[in-house]
C-alpha cells in the first residue's frame, strides 16, 4: 500500500513538473493556408526560421490549402488552445470573405490573435499608351468619360477588385472592372493592351515596369513600397488615409493562455526588431510591419468594417 502511494505521490509531482514546463517545450506546428510556393509560403518560411532560435523550438510548417485560406481557418478555430497549433493566415478569410458567404468560424470570437507580420498594398499600373502620367489626370478622365476606362483585376472580390471598388467609392471615378482568372492573364493583357489599366500585386509589376511596358501609377498601401520606392502613395497624392493592402499575421484559436499568448508576442516583436528578417520579409514583396495582439485585433476590426460598406456599395458577389 505504501508502495502504491508513493508511486501516486511521484507520477503526480512528475505531472505537475510537466506542466510547469515553459511554454514551448516541443515543435510547434503553424499552417499555411495555400501550395507551397505562393506569397505566404514565401513569407512564413524566414518569419519561422528567425522565430525558433527565440522560442528554442522547431517549427513545423504544414500546408493546408483550400476556399482561398478559408480551409485552415476552419481548421484552427477547432485546434486544441495549447500554442502549439497556430496559423500564418492572410486578412481575407477574416476581413472579406464573411461578406461574401457564410463561413465556419466568427471572426471577433473564434482566435487569438498573436500580431500582424507584412502587409502588401495593390498598384494602379496603366498601359504606356494611355495618356495618364499621373492617378490625378486618370481620375479626371474617368469623370469626364464616365465608363470609357476599365481596369483588370486577378479575380472578383480578391484584395485587387476590392482596392479598385475602393479607389471608385473614393474619387468617383467611373472606371469599369474586368476580372481575369489570375494576375499572370491580367497583366498579359494589359502588357498587350487590352486593358488600360491594372489593379495589380506588386511582384508582377517589377519586370514589366522596368522594360518599360507598364507605367506604375500609385500604391494603396499607406508607406511606399520597398519594392517601389519611387512610386507614390495615394495617400500622398491626395486621397488622405487611403489604405488597401492584404496582409498576413499569426493566429491560434481562441483561449490560448495568457502565458502563451505572451511568450509569443514577445517573440514576435523581438524578431521584429531584426533587420535582416526585415528585409527577407521586405524582398518577397510584403513590407513587414510587426504589430501587437492589440493592435492586429484593431486592424481586424477596421478592414472587416471597411470591406464590408465597400462590397455592399459595389454589390461584389462571390464567384
Amino acid at each position: 500500500m505504501k508502495r502504491a502511494i508513493a508511486a501516486a505521490l511521484m507520477l503526480a509531482a512528475a505531472a505537475g513538473q510537466a506542466h510547469a514546463q515553459a511554454y514551448p517545450n516541443k515543435p510547434i506546428r503553424v499552417m499555411v493556408g495555400y501550395a507551397p510556393g505562393g506569397s505566404a509560403d514565401a513569407g512564413i518560411r524566414p518569419l519561422a526560421k528567425f522565430l525558433e532560435p527565440v522560442l528554442g523550438q522547431s517549427i513545423i510548417i504544414e500546408y493546408k490549402p483550400g476556399a482561398a485560406g478559408g480551409v485552415a481557418m476552419e481548421s484552427i478555430a477547432k485546434a486544441p488552445n495549447d500554442g502549439y497549433t497556430l496559423y500564418y493566415f492572410d486578412s481575407g478569410p477574416l476581413t472579406v470573405a464573411p461578406h461574401l458567404a457564410r463561413v465556419g468560424y466568427n471572426i471577433n470570437t473564434s482566435f487569438t490573435h498573436l500580431g500582424h507580420v507584412c502587409g502588401s498594398g495593390s498598384m494602379l499600373v496603366v498601359h504606356p499608351a494611355t495618356p495618364f502620367k499621373t492617378m490625378t489626370e486618370l481620375v479626371e478622365a474617368a469623370k469626364k468619360e464616365p465608363a470609357r476606362w476599365s481596369y483588370g483585376t486577378s479575380g472578383v472580390g480578391g484584395p485587387h477588385h476590392l482596392s479598385g471598388e475602393y479607389f471608385k467609392s473614393v474619387t468617383g471615378a467611373s472606371i469599369l472592372h474586368i476580372p481575369y482568372k489570375g494576375g499572370g492573364p491580367a497583366m498579359t493583357d494589359l502588357m498587350g493592351g487590352q486593358v488600360p489599366m491594372l489593379f495589380s500585386s506588386l511582384g508582377p509589376v517589377v519586370g514589366a515596369a522596368k522594360a518599360g511596358r507598364v507605367r506604375p501609377l500609385a500604391v494603396t498601401s499607406l508607406k511606399r513600397s520597398a519594392a517601389f520606392p519611387e512610386v507614390p502613395t495615394m495617400d500622398e497624392l491626395g486621397l488622405k488615409g487611403f489604405e488597401s493592402t492584404a496582409w498576413y499575421g499569426l493566429i491560434g484559436p481562441a483561449a490560448l493562455p495568457q502565458e502563451v499568448v505572451g511568450r509569443l508576442a514577445q517573440a514576435m516583436q523581438k524578431v521584429g526588431e531584426d533587420k535582416n528578417l526585415i528585409a527577407q520579409l521586405n524582398a518577397t514583396g510584403c513590407d513587414a510591419d510587426i504589430l501587437s495582439p492589440a493592435q492586429t485585433v484593431e486592424k481586424v476590426r477596421a478592414d472587416a468594417a471597411k470591406w464590408g460598406r465597400v462590397i455592399k456599395e459595389a454589390n461584389i458577389k462571390a464567384e
